[in-house]
């Protein structure tokens, strides 16, 4: 009996680690800048650095290394580097938490050292995860070479953002204004519309009196924001409402602090909401904030930025706004100005990060022109290729729902700082040369004397950057934008944007948007859009459900390979999520086991040169094979890796197991000599053929595996191998028609209790069969064979 090549009992992790610790060590997927070959490039979602990859990131990036492995394959150059994300909330947080410090009450230089402090304590897990989970980054080095790994703390990459911020600049694209905007108490500082999420949470709707100041008649108000009744710049009522047209040009008086405000009939007022009156107040949502927009009323802000109620507030300064909505609610019944009370849920603005509740306040912020680009915005949405389709239209909705302009400043420490100098006498703004990376806050100013009044004393802007004007940069960064033209000019626009969908109306939409300001183009070819992982039911992981699924603990139990499999078969992006649980994964590990021991079989025998003629039975099998390389070709292509490995699958258990070798492997062994030389290396060339294409289809998907058996029996690295283009074998046979017989024949023995290997007395074989009698005969013990439409057997 000839011995396997393959010493191994079985696959393992151990043999994973071999493969990712070699390619590594040897820096295989290193981009190559003199080749000649086309780029295909990735801008690859940077992860934070503070936390550990979740199955989310886990399941996106092997599919991303599907992509870029599939690419390779098809003669590509791949850019595919890995960046990790240090800016921002998440790192300010972890600091104020670690440290007990608060942004509002710690000097900025020890504040950023505490965030630095916090980065530098940060184990290297994210990257440790996805080295072991097979992913062919670039590099796993920090620096500036293309591909390498990158920061976006680092000096380079905030040197880029500046950049792009005196681009627009100069190009009129950047203006400072005062406006309402949406704000978060916790995080302290002012969000984009996109960065607020929506809540139903429990409140009071409380009708209050307000007199009318001409007749006094007495008006009851409901309202949820009491503490408000400030701000309250007018009533009104819908001019379809009868109840209330008598009071068309009057004016209330309002509780507690007799303000005089006009009443106006509006149709933004509901007939059946409450009494059919609304106070208007400057800030109290969106709607407040548009109307008093669109009536040319002045806003009064009574929010601090801390939370707290300012001096328009009278007797309720210095109250936190829930503590003032007791408050004045207490006031208002000590008065008698309190109707009723009545508990509501209702949809509340709050900040997707912090969930604190949205307040809106007047802040001088630096905006981006957006509201001028809605139209070619939709023109761009259009072009960029979409996987899977359906998601353009929640980019397209978003671009819709646009209303202001980009305000892209915050008042935080740790990240991005606004590159911008003012004269402190005339106020003239100085925006520095593009070349180096400045921190205004506490650097001189460029100049030596102001060109507008000559004033020598200058002050440095103290704001930083919206988070999202920082990571819209990345495929300019990654494209070498502003630090190398010619290769960027060469290589835009990138290839592919991998992302989640809840980010299409964020880093997909403001990387378009700000790309195009810059460059006048479209910046990617083609957007994956990846869906939720949820548990095995369809429900959202969360720990305190604990139904999260850790990668760490996958890797510790199946290794990357099994977890690898499922994220393809489980990738449908026709589905709104992927289905993740150990009992899948554990079951695509069978697969690999499977894989293994077929391969194991094959390297038994030495491979033979290709016959001038193949029997029959090789032929059909290669015709299935050609029709999987042509599936996986289109599939692929498309960032489908789901058919395929589904595809894949079925061959490798049933057409190649479970039917070809079972039925070739007489003719493989030929011990008794019954086989011509011919037809025994038709069956090698065959088998070894299978195996060969087979690794290669399957390469992009479990790389380690493949890379293992490739090396081991054909001495190559499958991974720097062509990607595999179908042949034109021809079947003799349908293939339904061998696996009936088959299963018909194995049917009828196991019935009866009898061995595989017993005889067949008569068998009744199908006649486009005949062409494989010989196979059929000696792998099912045939002893006598008739032909018809119909088959059976008798044992």
């Amino acid at each position: 009996m000839p011995e396997s090549k393959i010493k191994e009992k079985s696959w393992n992790q151990e043999l994973e680690k071999e493969a990712y610790d070699k390619w590594k060590a040897d820096n295989l997927y290193k981009f190559d800048k003199s080749s000649k070959k086309p780029v295909y490039s990735i801008d690859t979602p940077p992860p934070y650095v503070n936390t550990p990859v979740h199955i989310g990131q886990a399941t996106t990036y092997c599919l991303m290394d599907m992509f870029a492995r599939y690419k390779r394959m098809k003669g590509c150059n791949i850019l595919f580097p890995l960046g990790l994300d240090r800016n921002g909330l998440p790192i300010e947080m972890a600091a104020e938490k670690k440290f007990n410090i608060k942004l509002t009450n710690t000097p900025r230089e020890q504040y950023i050292e505490a965030c630095r402090k916090v980065l530098e304590e940060s184990s290297a897990a994210s990257t440790d995860t996805f080295l072991q989970l097979g992913i062919s980054f670039n590099s796993w080095e920090l620096g500036n070479e293309i591909g390498d790994v990158y920061h976006t703390d680092s000096d380079a990459y905030r040197t880029l953002t500046q950049e792009t911020f005196i681009d627009m600049w100069n190009k009129g694209l950047i203006y400072e204004d005062e406006r309402i905007n949406n704000y978060c108490p916790g995080c302290q500082t002012t969000l984009a519309d996109a960065e607020v999420d929506y809540a139903e949470k429990a409140s009071t709707f409380n009708d209050i009196i307000f007199t009318v100041k001409e007749t006094g008649e007495k008006l009851t108000i409901g309202t949820t924001r009491p503490e408000l009744v400030c701000t309250c710049g007018m009533v009104i009522f819908n001019p379809e409402d009868e109840r209330y047209k008598h009071l068309e040009g009057k004016h209330a008086i309002t509780p507690l602090f007799n303000k005089e405000v006009p009443i106006k009939s509006h149709p933004i007022a509901q007939i059946e909401k409450g009494t059919g009156l609304a106070m208007m107040c400057s800030a109290g949502d969106l709607s407040d904030i548009r109307f008093f927009r669109e009536m040319g009323l002045t806003p009064t802000i009574a929010i601090n930025r801390d939370g707290t109620m300012n001096e328009h507030a009278g007797f309720l300064k210095g109250l936190y706004v829930k503590d003032a909505r007791k408050k004045i609610i207490e006031e208002l019944k000590e008065k008698g100005l309190l109707v009723k009370q009545q508990q509501i849920t209702h949809k509340t603005p709050i900040c997707e990060r912090s969930k604190h509740e949205i307040e809106f306040i007047a802040m001088k912020e630096y905006y981006v022109k957006q509201l001028d680009f809605k139209d070619k915005m939709r023109e761009l949405a259009n072009k960029v290729n979409f996987y899977a389709p359906e998601s353009r239209k929640i980019m397209l909705d978003w671009i819709d729902a646009v209303s202001i302009d980009w305000p892209i400043t915050r008042r935080r420490f740790y990240a991005t700082e606004v590159p911008l100098w003012y004269c402190r006498k005339c106020h003239e703004a100085i925006v520095p040369p593009k070349g180096k990376y400045y921190k205004p806050w506490k650097e001189k100013a460029p100049v030596s004397k102001c060109p507008k009044c000559s004033s020598t004393e200058f002050v440095g802007d103290e704001r930083v950057f919206d988070p999202w004007f920082d990571s819209s940069i990345s495929p300019l960064y990654i494209l070498k934008y502003s630090m190398d033209e010619n290769f960027f000019e060469k290589n835009s626009p990138c290839s592919l944007r991998p992302q989640g969908k809840e980010i299409i109306r964020t880093w997909l939409y403001y990387t378009l948007l700000k790309c195009y300001l810059l460059t006048g183009k479209c910046i990617f070819n083609d957007a994956w859009i990846n869906y939720h992982i949820v548990d095995e039911k369809g429900k959202k992981m969360s720990k305190s459900t604990g139904n999260v699924v850790d990668p760490q603990e996958v890797l510790k139990k199946f290794g990357a390979e099994p977890f690898r499999l499922w994220a393809a078969v489980e990738g449908n992006l026709e589905r709104d999520d992927f289905r993740c649980s150990f009992e899948r994964i554990e079951g695509a590990g069978k697969t690999i086991v499977k894989l293994w021991n077929v391969a194991k079989f094959i390297s038994m025998f030495e491979s033979a040169s290709k016959p001038a003629k193949l029997n029959p039975l090789d032929e059909w099998i290669l015709s299935e094979l050609d029709r999987l390389v042509a599936v996986s070709n289109e599939s692929y292509g498309n960032y489908n890796f789901h058919e395929p490995a589904i595809q894949l699958k079925h061959f490798i258990w049933e057409t190649f197991a479970s039917h070809y070798m079972e039925l070739v492997k007489n003719r493989a062994y030929n011990q008794e000599g019954k086989c011509s030389k011919e037809e025994q290396d038709s069956a090698l060339w065959t088998l070894h053929h299978c195996l060969e294409t087979l690794l290669k289809l399957l390469a992009p998907i479990m790389p380690m595996l493949t890379y293992k058996l490739s090396m081991d029996l054909f001495g190559k690295d499958v991974h720097f191998e062509e990607f595999p283009v179908a042949g034109n074998h021809k079947a003799p046979f349908a293939t339904e028609e061998l696996l009936a017989f088959d299963s018909a024949v194995w049917k009828a023995k196991k019935d009866k209790a009898l061995s595989l290997k017993a005889e067949v007395k008569k068998a009744v074989v199908p006649e486009v069969l005949k062409v494989i009698e010989k196979d059929l005969c000696s792998t099912h013990g045939l002893k006598q064979v008739e032909y018809g439409k119909e088959f059976g057997v008798e044992l």
